[in-house]
């Protein structure tokens, strides 16, 4: 987001937090702001009417309390309220701060639950295991199939498998990616748990499972490195070898056996 959608987005982001400081349920939160946008983007009318930089603010949050009181509860209201009245670049970033403040609500559930870690892994963890099974993979890119029914499929794979903020992002991505592929979607919700958590993200490429105690050596120091916390998401392949590669970011530290080998050959062969 550029601009005024920045400015926007922040200010919409205050009211969240106010919320999630009150007795409310933050992944009932979530659930409702997820079902906003697919409200606005299934409205033509309704989005340009919202993303309408000329029209007062007071005349679209006027126009989203009648449209919705009744329909979602009072922390999600206040929030979209809050986003209506809002100036944005454009109609999609409307429509995407929702999604995103959407994805930090689940993520407060986890972290009030004590269970924040392990959701931003398994959803990591899932995007991976869609990526390498192709019949997986093949059936959330089925133009033919419907939201629903992906959505469906993710569903019965979680169930009972993984935290329940993990169960709908994964089901969001699959059902409703909103012209993005599954991987892309699961990223940047990844992009959003982790803003919001205060971090980054390390995707760290090992032949073997790292132990616990190699991986809490391996965050702190990339804590101390970026100077927040890191969070570890490792992807294992026997074809490093040995050693570790660790993406940050555009940041890539590559000490697998894997480079070394390839730079040996390089260096003979020239």
């Amino acid at each position: 987001m550029q601009g005024s959608s920045r400015t926007a987005l922040s200010a919409a982001r205050q009211v969240l937090n106010g919320t999630l400081s009150g007795p409310g349920d933050p992944m009932n939160t979530a659930r409702e702001l997820f079902a906003v946008v697919d409200v606005i983007d299934s409205n033509a009318t309704l989005r340009r009417a919202l993303g309408d930089p000329s029209r007062e603010s007071e005349a679209k949050r006027g126009l989203v309390q009648r449209l919705f009181s009744g329909k979602i509860g009072y922390d999600a209201m206040a929030v979209v309220t809050a986003v209506a009245g809002e100036r944005w670049s454009s109609e999609r970033d409307l429509s995407d701060a929702l999604e995103r403040l959407a994805v930090e609500a689940a993520t407060a559930s986890a972290e009030k639950a004590g269970r924040a870690d392990a959701f931003e892994n398994e959803l990591f963890r899932f995007e991976r295991t869609v990526a390498s099974d192709a019949g997986l993979s093949d059936a959330l890119s089925d133009r033919s199939r419907s939201g629903a029914d992906k959505a469906g499929l993710v569903a019965r794979l979680l169930e009972g498998k993984v935290a329940p903020e993990t169960a709908l992002l994964a089901t969001r991505a699959a059902g409703s990616p909103r012209g993005r592929r599954f991987d892309r979607a699961i990223e940047e919700f990844l992009e959003g748990v982790a803003g919001r958590r205060g971090q980054s993200s390390a995707i760290v490429t090992s032949a073997v499972e790292l132990t616990p105690e190699q991986n809490e050596r391996l965050r702190a120091a990339l804590t101390k490195m970026y100077g927040k916390p890191v969070q570890t998401n490792v992807v294992i392949d026997p074809s490093v070898v040995g050693g570790i590669k660790v993406a940050v970011g555009d940041d890539v530290i590559d000490g697998t056996i894997a480079r070394r080998l390839d730079e040996a050959r390089a260096h003979l062969s020239g």
